[in-house]
């Protein structure tokens, strides 16, 4: 099983590539689909890295590959900036998810 990375910026792709996983960047909505379409037909990829910026950009296309495909897991990352999240972001999604405040 491969993992692989959507990135919009070339140094995350660096970054990732320097560890052994296999990268592409791109910038527009267009070439986001095409490279989900061409990475959907490899079935030895069993992991999808996507940056948090491009995912927040085009989030319909990321949820409508995450309705229609089991596989790969599709995993949202922070880029060389950061989290775009907030610190707490595990402690609201639990409470929101189970209505418990911890």
């Amino acid at each position: 099983m491969k993992a692989y990375l959507i990135s919009d910026n070339i140094d995350t792709a660096t970054g990732m590539r320097l560890s052994g996983v296999e990268s592409i960047v791109v910038h527009e909505k267009n070439e986001l689909e095409k490279a989900l379409d061409n990475l959907l037909k490899d079935k030895s990829i069993g992991i999808l890295f996507i940056t948090e910026l491009l995912s927040n950009k085009y989030p319909e296309v990321i949820a409508g590959v995450k309705l229609v495909h089991k596989e790969p897991l599709i995993l949202e990352i922070p880029d060389r900036h950061g989290s775009m999240k907030r610190a707490d972001f595990i402690t609201s999604y639990i409470n929101e998810a189970i209505g418990v405040k911890l």
